[in-house]
């Protein structure tokens, strides 16, 4: 009986866990992390290093200019989409000790709510959005970044999240305020 319902819950969070976003996903990962010992830990590295292997070779080179700084500097302009990817495709790979890249990436980061403020970034396009929240939730919790990175890129998340947040509400304003006024103008008007 036990096992049973043990399993159907398990059942349950599989696939709640893969409805998630990407950044949803990895921000509950990091936090189960966080709740293991370190023999779990380690265990679970072992685990995550056999997993890895089968991708080395394919992605090796592109783990070299992920912990390369000369290469990260020129992924500044995070309005264009394909240099967002390569910031993602860089945060995966970034070396856990390699703290000179993550000073790259990170000045690259923090010069975000100048790019929303001043170019309008449009972060209610779904992949835009996305991207966004997957890479300061990656960096938030990178070990490459120091405590204090951490937490501005923390904080930036946060205003993003907001901003995602209002934007949201006022979508759902706009498609529900006519409905609103046609409803309050038939009684008004009858």
């Amino acid at each position: 009986m036990v096992e049973s319902r043990s399993c159907v819950q398990r059942e349950g969070v599989y696939r709640w866990f893969s409805s998630l976003t990407s950044a949803q996903r990895a921000e509950f990962l990091c936090g189960l992390l966080d709740l293991c010992v370190p023999i779990e830990l380690r265990f679970l590295g072992s685990c995550l290093e056999d997993l890895a292997r089968k991708d080395y070779h394919s992605l090796r080179d592109a783990e070299i200019k992920a912990n390369n700084p000369a290469d990260l500097s020129g992924l500044t302009n995070i309005t264009d989409e394909v240099v967002r990817s390569k910031l993602l495709v860089s945060l995966a790979l970034l070396g856990s000790d390699n703290r000179e890249a993550a000073g790259v990436l990170y000045r690259t980061l923090t010069h975000i709510d100048t790019v929303i403020n001043n170019y309008g970034l449009a972060l209610n396009d779904g992949r835009t959005e996305e991207q966004f929240l997957l890479l300061f939730t990656m960096a938030s919790h990178h070990p490459a970044f120091s405590f204090h990175q951490k937490q501005v890129l923390r904080q930036q998340l946060g205003q993003i999240q907001d901003i995602l947040q209002v934007r949201g509400m006022l979508r759902v304003e706009v498609h529900t305020s006519p409905v609103l006024l046609t409803s309050a103008g038939c009684s008004e008007f009858s």
